[in-house]
Order: structure tokens, then sequence, then C-alpha cells
């Protein structure tokens, strides 16, 4: 086994091509494609689909990565394990989240980890679209679920559930003060998050298991949860947004929270990494540091 060979595909495949793997190695991009064409020789089967404009992973190329990739975090490891500082955490770490995520809890805690850690730099992926882990070079990724997961090949580890609430403006809690029942709520205009065509109606969560549905009138739709807390706050409507991205307007007196007896929701927070033995220190230092520092946040202390 000649692990340049492998070294060298996992770059065409993180970098999505062969010129992009050049220009971050250094190299001459024919000294790659003559070091994959022979790889993919001495298999007996080829690794890659690749034309003019696309390049994607065959069936067999896929298998291939996901192990080169585990071979060469090892190597890392290893090379880690006995560096004269190896206290010290060094290397690069590739996180993935929401939007969400990344403005209302992660930036409360990254630049800590961050100072604590001098020589670790971190890559954050932040959309609202789920990313692919293994195309996509990703390290760790942060996700929100209702059910379970489905069974992918990687390792969940569960962070904490955080509930969701219907909150607006003070004005609009003052209308409807004496709300204590969801139907209370039916008529006042709704804010969507998700900026696609979708069901209008808030599912929520009562006292003694009680569920009920409140159909509303999206006057805004949108996948950024910024822009709704502050149309909220402005009285355009009500919103149910995760307790934690609320927590500091509540806070401020800038949004209240309605029917506080029921939660539009309490999704579960896993941590997804990939399922390999030998993950670089770095990767495992901020897995650890994010199941440690995330709950209290997400579970939304303060968020009244």
């Amino acid at each position: 086994m000649d692990l340049n060979q492998a070294y060298y595909l996992v770059h065409v495949v993180e970098k999505q091509g062969f010129s992009a793997a050049a220009r971050a190695l250094g190299i001459p991009k024919s000294r790659i494609s003559r070091q994959v064409k022979t790889l993919e020789e001495t298999l007996g089967t080829r690794l890659l689909n690749r034309d003019s404009r696309h390049m994607s992973l065959t069936e067999a190329g896929e298998a291939y990565y996901r192990h080169a990739k585990m071979a060469l975090d090892c190597m890392m490891a290893a090379e880690a394990a006995v560096r004269k500082d190896r206290d010290a955490l060094e290397g690069t770490v590739t996180l993935s989240c929401s939007v969400g995520v990344a403005q209302f809890a992660l930036g409360r805690i990254l630049p800590r980890f961050l100072a604590e850690n001098p020589r670790v730099v971190l890559r954050l992926q932040a959309s609202n679209d789920y990313a692919d882990m293994i195309g996509d070079g990703i390290d760790l990724a942060i996700r929100g679920h209702a059910r379970l997961l489905p069974d992918s090949g990687l390792i969940q580890r569960r962070i904490t559930e955080t509930p969701w609430h219907l909150f607006g403006s003070p004005g609009l809690a003052q209308q409807v003060a004496a709300a204590v029942t969801p139907s209370d709520l039916e008529g006042l205009p709704g804010l969507a998050l998700g900026w696609r065509p979708g069901g209008n109606s808030w599912s929520l969560q009562g006292p003694d298991g009680r569920t009920a549905s409140v159909p509303y009138a999206a006057r805004l739709r949108s996948d950024d949860m910024a822009t709704l807390k502050r149309a909220a706050a402005e009285g355009l409507g009500v919103v149910a947004l995760p307790a934690y991205a609320c927590a500091e307007d509540v806070a401020a007196g800038r949004l209240s929270r309605l029917l506080p007896d029921w939660t539009a929701g309490v999704p579960e927070i896993s941590l997804l990494m990939h399922e390999r033995r030998g993950n670089p220190p770095q990767v495992d230092a901020f897995a650890a540091f994010l199941r440690r520092e995330l709950p209290d946040i997400m579970r939304g202390a303060g968020s009244g």
C-alpha cells in the first residue's frame, strides 16, 4: 500500500477536484492525477467518475475513501501522540450546524475554546441544509431532530433536548394575556421558520400530555431566526423558536413567551461524528467540549 496515493485521493475528494487539490497541496495537478490512476490500476477498479466538468465517487470509491480517511486520521493521531508538546492540541476541526445554532449557541462558547487552544483552527459550516459529512470533509455535525436519525454509519452522541416556545412582542403578549389554551391564539398572524411553502400551524404540547394544532396565516417566512425574532419584536406576529435563540431577547424585554404552559416541540440535539477509531486529538477534545458546554445553553436557561 502506498499511503501517498490514499492521501492524494482523499484530498481530491475533499477539495472536489484535481485542480483544487493541487492548489491546496502546492504540487502539480499531473502528479495527483498520475497517483490516483496508479491507485485505480493497483486496485483493479475505478474509484472516480470524472469528465471535463464533474467528478464523483463510484461505489467502490466511496468505500475506499471512507477507509482511507480513517487510516490517514489514525496516522495524524499517531504523530500527535509522540509530539514533545503532546499536551497542546493542534490541527483543524470542521464542524457543521444550522445557522441558528451558530448564531445563538456556538457564538457564546467558541471564542473560549479557541483561546484555550491557540493551535487549533476551526472551520464552521453554518447552513440550514444538511451537509455531506464524508464528501465535504466534515469532522462533527450538530443536528436537531424530532425522531431518531437514520442509521448512516455515523456515531450519534446525544447532547440535550431543546424546547421550542411561542414568542411575541410585549404588546402582543398584553393583548393575549388572558390566553390559557391554544385556541385563544387562533386568528393571530404567524411568522414561519423556513422560506419554502409549507403547513401553517403550530403543533403544541401541553400539560398532562395534551396536544393541539393552531392554524395561522403566515405574514413572513424565513430560514433566518434573527429576521423572525426582529419581526416578532416589532409586533408583526407570533413565532415558534427554540428557547436558547430567544433567551437574551426575553431577558431584555424585547420578546415575551406566550402560553407558558405549552411548548412548540422539544426536539433532541445530537452530535454526529465518523464511526472510526483514532480521531485526531483536537476533534475528540472539541467534541467533548461541545457535549459539556452546550446542554445548559440549548435548554434555554433564562428564556422565561
